[in-house]
C-alpha cells in the first residue's frame, strides 16, 4: 500500500472588517448584565442557539452552531491587546502588523509567505480575495496574487478580447515592467508587475480544473471563498487565502445590519466547507476569522460603539473546538471606559497557528513569544 500523499497545511483568514459585536455573537444569555446594557439590540432568548449553559449563537449562526456541534468550531474569548485605540486603521494596523507600540513596516503574513518561498518560486504561494493588498500580507519583495474579482475575469486587460491585440499590449507591459536591478523604487515596481503577471497567468488554470456540485451563494463573500475553494482545489501550491467581508461597524440600525452581515458569512462558509469535504480537500485547511475590536458593552439607542476585547474564530477539520480563555467581566467596574478588557493577546493566536499547524517559528514572526492556546489538534 502506497503511504498517503502529505498535504501542506493551508490558512484561510477571513476579516470581519469593522468592529463584530463581540456580545451579540457569543451570548453570554444566562448573565444579567447583558440583558441590562443591551435594552434595544439585545438577542431575544427565543432567538438564541444554545452553545451550552452560559453561551449561545444568535439563530442567524446556525451553520457555525453546526461546526461547533461537530467539534471544528475554537472560539477565542477576550482577544485584543492593552491600550486599544479604537481606531479602524490603528487597531487593524496592529493585527496586521503584530506591532503595538510602534508603526510596523512588515505584515505577519508577509514574513510566513517571505519563509515558506524564499527564492520566490512560486508567485501564488498568497493569494488575496479583494481590490487591494491587505497590509498583514505587505512586505516589500514578496509577491502577493490579488484577485479583485471572479477567477473566471482575473487576469491583465481580460475586457480585450482579439487575441494578438492582447498579446501585443501585455508584451509592452512586460518590457515597461522589466525590473532593472538597484533602480530603486522602479526595481520594486518592475518586479511587482513581472509577478503579477505571472501569477495571473498560473491562475488562469483554477476555474478550469474547478469542478463541484456546490452551490455558493451569490454575495460578495460567497464568491470570494468560492474563488479560494477554486484555487485550492486547483492544487498550485499555495499556502496563504485572505479574504475581507464587511462593514461591521454597526453605530446604528445594528439588529438588521448584524444578522445580514452573519448570515451571508455563514451561508458562504458553509458552502465553501461542504465544497472541500466533498472534493478531500479540508483535512489541511483551517479558517481564522478575526475583527480588529469588539464593540462597547452597552448599546447606544440602536447600535454599539467601538470596543476592546472581541472573540476570535478558527474553524476546521483539525480544529479541536471549544472555548479558549474566559470573557471578560461585564461587571461595570471591570470594564475600560465602558468596554470588555482584553484578557488574550491576538498573538497567541497566531502563535498556535504559526507553531502547530504552519510549522514556523513564531518569535521573528511576531516580534516576540506568546502563549499558545491549545485549539489544534
Amino acid at each position: 500500500m502506497s503511504a498517503a500523499i502529505q498535504k501542506d497545511p493551508v490558512l484561510v483568514v477571513l476579516q470581519l472588517t469593522g468592529g463584530n459585536d463581540y456580545l451579540n455573537t457569543v451570548i453570554p444569555y444566562n448573565n444579567p448584565l447583558y440583558r441590562d446594557n443591551r435594552k434595544a439590540v439585545g438577542i431575544g432568548d427565543n432567538q438564541i442557539l444554545q452553545l451550552d449553559k452560559d453561551f449561545g449563537f444568535p439563530t442567524y449562526l446556525a451553520p457555525m452552531k453546526k461546526f461547533w456541534d461537530e467539534g471544528s468550531l475554537a472560539i477565542m474569548h477576550g482577544v485584543g491587546y492593552l491600550d486599544s485605540p479604537r481606531s479602524h486603521f490603528r487597531s487593524m494596523d496592529i493585527w496586521h502588523t503584530c506591532e503595538a507600540d510602534k508603526v510596523g513596516t512588515e505584515g505577519w503574513l508577509g514574513r510566513v509567505v517571505r519563509e515558506f518561498d524564499p527564492k520566490k518560486e512560486n508567485v501564488v504561494t498568497c493569494v488575496s480575495f479583494g481590490p487591494s493588498l491587505f497590509r498583514a500580507l505587505s512586505v516589500p519583495g514578496v509577491p502577493v496574487a490579488c484577485v479583485a474579482g471572479p477567477l473566471e475575469t482575473y487576469g491583465f486587460l481580460p475586457g480585450i478580447q482579439e487575441k494578438a491585440q492582447r498579446q501585443a499590449i501585455l508584451d509592452r507591459f512586460s518590457r515597461m515592467y522589466t525590473p532593472e536591478p538597484g533602480s530603486g523604487v522602479m526595481e520594486y515596481l518592475g518586479t511587482t508587475g513581472q509577478d503579477s503577471l505571472l501569477g495571473a497567468d498560473i491562475l488562469k488554470a483554477a476555474p478550469i480544473k474547478y469542478k463541484s456540485d456546490v452551490k455558493y451563494p451569490d454575495t460578495i463573500i460567497g464568491r470570494k471563498l468560492k474563488g479560494i475553494a477554486q484555487v485550492h482545489c486547483a492544487d498550485l501550491g499555495t499556502r496563504v487565502f485572505y479574504c475581507d467581508y464587511g462593514s461591521f461597524d454597526t453605530h446604528a440600525g445594528q439588529a438588521g445590519l448584524h444578522s445580514g452581515l452573519w448570515a451571508n458569512v455563514n451561508s458562504g462558509l458553509e458552502a465553501f466547507m461542504a465544497d472541500l469535504r466533498a472534493q478531500n480537500k479540508s483535512d489541511n485547511v483551517i479558517v481564522l476569522m478575526f475583527s480588529e475590536f469588539g464593540r462597547r458593552v452597552r448599546d447606544n439607542g440602536s447600535g454599539t460603539d467601538h470596543g476592546a476585547a472581541g472573540a476570535t474564530f478558527v474553524l476546521g477539520d483539525k480544529v479541536k473546538g471549544g472555548h479558549y480563555g474566559d470573557m471578560p467581566s461585564l461587571d461595570a467596574g471591570k470594564l475600560v471606559q465602558g468596554d470588555l478588557n482584553p484578557n488574550m493577546d491576538f498573538r497567541e493566536i497566531y502563535s498556535t497557528i504559526l507553531d502547530k499547524w504552519l510549522h514556523l517559528n513564531p518569535a521573528p514572526i511576531l516580534n516576540g513569544t506568546y502563549q499558545q492556546p491549545a485549539f489544534l489538534n
